[in-house]
């Protein structure tokens, strides 16, 4: 039994539709007819830099629509209202941006503080350990005190300040930086400056992030 050709081939458009068309998208960000950035896809749902790119090149292909220069003798058309409405949505977009670049920079400022500050406060008991063995003659040379030295010199880049002996001894005890844990008289520190640290404190930025433990003179008896 034959079979005719055409029936297991119909032809497109006689028999019924030919084989879809592949479709092709064009995600490219630049126009290769205009050279122009292309916004990003959403309207009114992008951000408000690509709301500001797309209200400027609506603006710019109305003026260069209506802009053409007037004839010899001629006045200048006045600005449309659809010209002053785009100029006002574009100074409230720019304000917004500004407003909103602030805030993350803000933002992001204090994430890395809050970072640096968790990292340090779980330092701290290292660094005790370092003081006491620095105390003790233990960090004198070898190894280990180039290590502790290399911990010194990278937590002072972040900026912590380290309030020990060498520091406060003959500072005016101040209640909100240092923890007063004895008072006892003494007789070549004045009343009310700190006469010995038993415990170091740390200070970044202003910040106190642990107060000094200190002994404070009562002055001479």
């Amino acid at each position: 039994m034959s079979t005719d050709r055409n029936d297991q081939h119909p032809v497109p458009g006689e028999d019924g539709p030919g084989p879809e068309e592949p479709v092709i998208r064009d995600n490219r960000r630049i126009d290769p007819e205009t050279g122009q950035a292309r916004t990003a896809a959403g309207g009114a749902d992008g951000d408000a830099l690509s709301q500001a790119e797309q209200i400027l090149d609506e603006a710019g292909a109305q003026a260069s629509a209506e802009g053409e220069a007037p004839a010899e003798g001629q006045d200048a058309p006045a600005a449309s209202d659809r010209e002053a409405e785009l100029l006002e949505d574009l100074r409230r977009l720019q304000a917004e941006y500004v407003n909103y670049k602030r805030r993350v920079d803000r933002d992001r400022a204090q994430a890395q503080d809050a970072g640096i500050l968790k990292a340090v406060s779980a330092l701290m008991p290292v660094l005790d350990d370092v003081d006491a063995a620095r105390a003790a003659g233990d960090l004198a040379d070898g190894p280990f005190a180039a290590i502790a030295a290399k911990l010194d010199t990278a937590l002072a880049g972040l900026g912590l300040e380290r309030q020990d002996q060498e520091t406060l001894a003959g500072v005016e005890f101040d209640p909100a930086v240092h923890e007063a844990v004895m008072r006892q008289p003494h007789a070549e520190v004045p009343a009310d400056h700190v006469v010995q640290v038993f415990r170091n404190g740390y200070v970044r930025d202003g910040r106190v992030l642990r107060a000094a433990q200190v002994m404070v003179s009562a002055g001479q008896d």
